[in-house]
């Protein structure tokens, strides 16, 4: 089974969303716990991570295959990157 873990600064921002959005990301959470290679693949200095599209927000998480656990690290506005 796949652990998830959060960052302090994700829960930080975890505490300043709505709860639509909090329903949101709870929704693309279990999609990614289901297959953690679902999202999109980034390059350069975040190589590594991975994101998905939360409304306008976008999910960056780093999946550790050996450690069978998801990380999730930041929730940013898209025009934020």
């Amino acid at each position: 089974m796949v652990n998830v873990k959060t960052s302090d600064h994700f829960e930080k921002i975890l505490n300043k969303i709505d709860n639509t959005l909090k329903i949101q990301l709870s929704k693309i959470v279990s999609k990614i716990i289901s297959n953690p290679k679902i999202g999109k693949p980034m390059r350069f200095g975040r190589k590594g991570t991975r994101e998905m599209y939360v409304g306008h927000f976008r999910l960056s998480y780093l999946y550790d295959k050996g450690a069978d656990t998801i990380y999730l690290l930041n929730l940013y506005h898209k025009d934020e990157q």
